[in-house]
């Protein structure tokens, strides 16, 4: 496999999260392109144009359309089902959580659990890249028909 570079899509409409995400990203020094979107609606028309591959952050509670609809929108569409999503939000409601793992989120994690930024997030997500193997038929590019890398500088097993 080559080492291209995973885009990520943030989903995310308060603003001050998305700084501080975009923060995080800076302070562990990762440099993976990140697109942010303010709401579903946003995020599902960037996702059909992102080049692969590409791994979402996703906020749930948001005007238009919510995190889990596109969610569900991104497990229907058989060219983006195999998205990894990761839900980074506020809700700590039980059926959100239920919901979101019974769509196949790779993790579901709080804002609240983050303290003063989402450094603890970022990081997992980057570690997500160094620590899971994937077949090669999961990282391939739709339309590009070529094996991804997890992160820039960064490639995977042969």
């Amino acid at each position: 496999m080559n080492g291209e570079t995973v885009n990520i899509l943030l989903v995310e409409d308060d603003s001050i999260d998305a700084k501080a995400f975009l923060r995080a990203m800076s302070k562990l020094k990762i440099g993976n392109p990140v697109v942010h979107a303010k709401d579903g609606v946003e995020g599902m028309a960037m996702l059909e144009k992102l080049r692969r591959p590409n791994l979402v952050i996703l906020d749930i509670n948001m005007p238009r359309m919510n995190g889990l609809e596109l969610l569900r929108k991104i497990r229907e569409d058989a060219r983006l089902r195999d998205t990894i999503v990761f839900v980074l939000t506020t809700s700590n409601d039980e059926q959100d959580k239920f919901e979101a793992y019974n769509l196949n989120v790779a993790g579901y994690m709080l804002k609240s659990d983050m303290g003063n930024s989402f450094v603890r997030a970022v990081s997992l997500v980057d570690n997500y890249w160094k620590v899971v193997e994937f077949p090669e038929s999961h990282l391939a590019g739709p339309s590009t028909g070529t094996s991804a890398g997890r992160s820039p500088g960064r490639s995977a097993h042969p």
